[in-house]
């Protein structure tokens, strides 16, 4: 998500651009249309509602499809208490990337290990600070929360985790922020590098499925106010825009490097919808949010994909939405 800093209260949100223009009073307009459910929708589309709504379902998955969702919880303890377990019930993934966990210990919950029994968690070395989960359902055939190649592993903590299927490598990340005034864009451009040499290193031997927050806006179409932001706020500059697409699209001279796909965006190629809205000024009634959280899909792997969508109606619990994608089954586990 866009920075943080201290002001009074610990973790006080900073004031980022698109939030300065979230102050600014609307134009008066005809009244916002509605979803189908009564909710009124934002100016971009999306719902509005402040909490996950009473009773939620979600179609259920077909024969011989895995569904993975990805979700940046802004701290398991305080979603939890905030409908987090509506959510998972009603999704069911069977495949579960939790971000921002700031666990410091993996927590002993029944009803997300009966449900999952093979859990793995990246902690941070600092308390209540960044944390990975990947909760599955089928059993990996390993598991890893380093980075190779990163010179300070204190750094990689509780932000990485890749589990091997038979099919397909699975990783997971909660990518580190610029920072305020990009005071930590070195730190940032570091991961990348190696990032991306990580990546590229297993794709050579198995397709890869990429998943979490990865604290980047591609492009224009990634957030409600590119113009203010660019190159000055984390998570839009070029350093970190052309980071990612270099994963994507490979510069030629790089002829061993498989091509990457955002998958949301390659179904929704002009869609202005967003998976981070600040809790302040009302930015998700005002459809001024961010598109932080993916599915990057080995090329090889985009036609195995059946679904990839944004739970926009999932919000409350944590300022960000969840994400979910499905794919067939035999991509991830190989024929079983």
């Amino acid at each position: 998500m866009p920075p943080k800093r201290k002001v009074v209260a610990k973790r006080k949100a900073s004031l980022s651009d698109d939030e300065e223009v979230a102050t600014k009073k609307p134009r008066k307009s005809g009244s916002a249309p509605e979803a189908a459910s009564g909710t009124q929708l934002a100016p971009n589309g999306q719902p509005t509602n402040k909490g996950i709504p009473e009773g939620i379902t979600f179609p259920p998955r077909v024969d011989g499809i895995l569904r993975f969702a990805t979700w940046n919880v802004a701290g398991l303890a305080s979603a939890e208490k905030k409908g987090f377990m509506s959510y998972i019930e009603a999704e069911d993934p069977d495949i579960l990337v939790m971000l921002e966990t700031k666990v410091n210990e993996a927590p002993l919950d029944t009803a997300l290990t009966k449900r999952y029994p093979y859990c793995t968690w990246s902690i941070s070395g600092k308390k209540t600070y960044s944390g990975t989960a990947a909760l599955s359902k089928v059993n990996p055939l390993s598991t890893s929360t380093a980075l190779p190649g990163h010179p300070d592993p204190n750094y990689v903590k509780g932000r990485i985790i890749t589990l091997e299927f038979e099919g397909c490598y699975v990783i997971a990340t909660y990518a580190p922020n610029a920072g305020r005034e990009l005071k930590t864009l070195d730190e940032k451009n570091l991961w990348n590098k190696h990032f991306e040499a990580y990546i590229r290193d297993l794709d050579k031997k198995k397709p890869v499925i990429w998943m979490g927050d990865l604290n980047v806006a591609p492009t224009a179409t990634d957030l409600a106010h590119p113009k203010p932001n660019w190159n000055k706020t984390a998570g839009y500059t070029k350093d970190e825009t052309e980071a990612f697409k270099n994963i994507l699209d490979p510069p030629d001279s790089d002829t061993d490097a498989g091509k990457f796909v955002d998958v949301w965006r390659q179904r929704h190629p002009d869609k202005s919808h967003y998976t981070y809205f600040s809790y302040r000024f009302n930015c998700r009634l005002k459809g001024i949010g961010w598109r932080l959280d993916m599915f990057i899909a080995s090329e090889r792997l985009v036609d195995k994909v059946k679904m990839c969508t944004i739970r926009s109606e999932v919000w409350g619990p944590s300022d960000h939405t969840p994400v979910v994608m499905e794919i067939d089954r035999e991509a991830v586990l190989g024929r079983q």
